[in-house]
């Protein structure tokens, strides 16, 4: 029975689990000029610290919302914590690039169970009527952990980079703990269902080689093995989609597109995540590049986007409680697209504090977007299929943010020697130097208005999905 208290004690866990995700990922950027040059790491070592998290998270999070669905939330909940605290651990004792890489796996398998269930526990603790609200509280968490994330990590690296990693060991201990004495299973699943594993593994090889081929095309060229790794993607995938459509217990029941709400919620959540996903990551470039800022500056002047996020999400979730997601998701999106407006007119002499006025705005947008999105999402199934209803908007999300990076280098790599391009991310460069900067500045422009493009096409889907009063009667039951 849910009361009172416990709805607060499960959305502590859940918060405690998405900062520590958050933080880490938000340091690590600022830290990677160090780890670079201590591990004497070439680029694409680098880009695969961060690369192989964000691919696992996306792969991962369906088939851990499935058998959240069938074993409960509680158990996986709580081994996230603890991978995610021995890979971070890992990751801080690591000795080479590589080694880092293969710690940074064992970090996100942790990292895909936090946030996989995450969302699922907190709509099994909090009513219907509340959970906008908590998921609001939940996204000013997560956005608390952005602000904070890029001047911990200056602060981490002036005493050693590895202490980005060590400092999730207290964290994830007391998460651990606290999680597995406090948490509760709410719900009673369905009995002797069986797991999916031919449909699982089709969809694993199928997303990884799709993903993997995004992200080689965006960083090395289209006309290179990328286009043979994308072929065999579409094969698993439509191999998965046929297991899906014939068997009894399917990895990801594909009845959940058949319901509208979901169905267009999760395809906004998609043009979110390619608006949005490399849009930080471009300024952090234009940044260090073209004004000249050292990477820690760089990474500190991102702090708007967080900041007006962390103002809306709670805002936007009392909200959608009281007058439901559609309207609010589409107009955030709207918002959103405003702000993309105003960095597609960047030049080399915008002001910092130009940018900062439309990173605010852009995070407006978000804020107001997150929260109703994904209470509308929670709310349309049953609570027997809340793991695998979060994990695919977890997914759809992270295949945006992937999709969005590989669009971008490829439009950077255009405009920059790949002697710039190793020194701006080792830190070794500040300033234009290698850098065609009207072909940059271009670029730049061209990848803020493909980002304006999504946002304007989310907000229309997000729209399509209609009322929840009227289509709810039809959630998958």
């Amino acid at each position: 029975m849910k009361n009172i208290d416990y709805k607060w004690v499960a959305l502590s866990c859940t918060s405690l689990g998405a900062l520590l995700s958050v933080l880490s990922s938000s340091t690590l950027i600022i830290a990677l000029p160090d780890i670079m040059r201590e591990l004497h790491a070439s680029m694409n070592a680098i880009i695969w610290t961060v690369m192989i998290y964000m691919l696992a998270i996306t792969i991962l999070v369906p088939s851990i919302g499935r058998i959240a669905d069938m074993i409960g939330r509680k158990k996986l909940f709580v081994s996230g914590f603890i991978i995610f605290t021995i890979g971070s651990v890992l990751c801080g004792f690591s000795g080479t690039a590589w080694q880092l890489i293969l710690f940074r796996f064992v970090q996100s398998i942790g990292g895909a169970l936090l946030l996989a269930i995450s969302t699922p526990i907190v709509a099994d603790a909090f009513p219907k009527g509340e959970l906008g609200k908590a998921l609001g509280i939940n996204g000013m968490i997560i956005s608390v952990g952005s602000v904070i994330g890029p001047i911990l990590g200056g602060a981490f690296v002036l005493i050693g980079w590895r202490w980005i990693f060590y400092i999730n060991l207290p964290i994830g201990i007391f998460g651990t703990i606290w999680a597995w004495r406090r948490l509760k299973e709410l719900e009673i699943l369905p009995q002797k269902q069986k797991f999916d594993w031919l449909g699982t593994l089709s969809f694993t090889i199928g997303m990884f080689t799709l993903l993997v081929a995004l992200t080689l095309g965006g960083f090395k060229g289209w006309l290179n093995l990328s286009t043979l790794v994308c072929a065999l993607a579409i094969v698993f995938l439509i191999t998965f989609i046929k297991i899906e459509s014939s068997i009894e217990h399917p990895m990801l029941d594909l009845n959940l597109f058949k319901n509208r709400i979901l169905a267009f919620a999760y395809t906004s959540n998609l043009l979110n995540g390619i608006a949005r996903g490399a849009v930080t990551f471009l300024l952090v470039f234009y940044f260090q590049g073209i004004k000249g800022l050292d990477p820690v500056v760089a990474g500190i002047l991102l702090t708007p986007f967080a900041l007006s996020m962390m103002i809306m999400a709670p805002i936007s979730g009392r909200l959608s409680d009281r007058y439901g997601s559609r309207m609010l998701s589409s107009v955030g999106l709207l918002i959103s697209a405003l702000g993309l407006i105003g960095m597609m007119e960047i030049k080399a002499t915008t002001s910092i504090t130009e940018l900062a006025i439309w990173m605010f705005i852009s995070g407006l947008g978000s804020g107001m977007f997150f929260s109703p999105n994904t209470s509308a999402i929670m709310g349309a199934v049953s609570p027997q299929r809340r793991g695998i209803a979060g994990g695919v908007r977890t997914m759809m999300n992270n295949a945006g943010s992937v999709i969005s990076m590989a669009l971008s280098m490829a439009i950077i790599s255009s405009s920059i020697t790949p002697e710039a391009l190793q020194g701006l991310f080792s830190g070794t460069q500040v300033g234009s130097q290698g850098i065609a900067v009207a072909q940059f500045v271009a670029g730049l422009r061209t990848a803020f208005m493909i980002s304006f493009i999504m946002s304007l096409m989310g907000a229309v889907i997000s729209y399509m999905r209609g009322s929840e009063k009227t289509d709810l009667v039809k959630a998958t039951s």
